[in-house]
């Protein structure tokens, strides 16, 4: 798709992926930017920034009326980039939160971007607009020390396939960007010898495969390797996280 004079709007737009798109997207000559927040106040610094051409907007990715009051509001958009997501680390499936911690992901890495396409595949049609959906590697390769957090993205990289086969007589543009581990809030208590790439280098890299109209958008060398590993082996590249799994507890007696 062509960037320059292209109306983009971001959720999660407040940090890390989401804020850096908001630079490079209008350093590549974007007319304006909706930024989406759930408290638009975390915004500010951005419309300072860019008094004319980020526009804030309050929005819960969670809450269809809230997606559907956005696309009310922005009916220029033609570039939907769905990058609010929530992660807990650490967690296999085994441990005690994962159930709370599986509903919470869903809600917000799921059912936020099927909220999100529900709400904008009409002004997107008439827009002749895309769509980026900000994925992980983990989407492709679990991680079974952020269990429910891979079931979540590995969730969302199927709708993102599914909303490529029902918006496909419209000609849309659907991407899944696979990202590895990128120096944001997320990956704060990650370990740190892992390498994490910037979020500047990953927005430039969503920006260059959108302009190619890229469907499948590796952004960093993490991404990159992931999916190089997955090709191949695919049963090597599920166990390759198995080294840092902790001790299963003590089988607890039958009753």
């Amino acid at each position: 798709m062509k960037i320059e004079g292209c109306i983009p709007l971001i959720t999660g737009a407040n940090r890390g992926i989401g804020e850096a798109l908001v630079h490079e997207l209008l350093k590549r000559g974007a007319a304006k930017v909706y930024a989406c927040a759930r408290n638009p106040e975390l915004l500010e610094a951005l419309t300072a920034s860019y008094p004319d051409r980020v526009i804030p907007l309050r929005l819960d990715v969670t809450k269809p009326e809230q997606a559907e009051a956005a696309a009310s509001q922005a009916i220029d958009v033609n570039l939907l980039i769905n990058n609010a997501g929530v992660t807990h680390n650490g967690v296999t499936l085994l441990n005690d939160a994962a159930i709370a911690n599986m509903r919470e992901e869903l809600e917000v890495n799921v059912f936020g971007i099927l909220n999100m396409f529900r709400a904008f595949q009409n002004v997107l049609g008439h827009n002749d607009g895309a769509i980026a959906n900000i994925l992980s590697g983990v989407a492709i390769q679990h991680n079974p020390m952020c269990g429910t957090y891979s079931c979540s993205k590995a969730a969302a990289l199927s709708m993102t396939q599914g909303m490529r086969a029902v918006l496909r007589e419209r000609n849309t543009l659907v991407a899944a960007v696979i990202v590895g581990v990128v120096d944001t809030r997320m990956t704060k208590d990650l370990p740190s010898n892992l390498v994490k790439s910037t979020p500047q280098l990953v927005a430039a890299a969503i920006v260059d495969g959108l302009e190619r109209n890229e469907e499948d958008i590796d952004t960093d060398p993490g991404s990159i390797a992931i999916r190089a590993r997955v090709g191949r082996d695919p049963k090597k590249a599920e166990r390759h996280n198995d080294y840092r799994l902790p001790p299963l507890p003590p089988l607890k007696p039958l009753k």
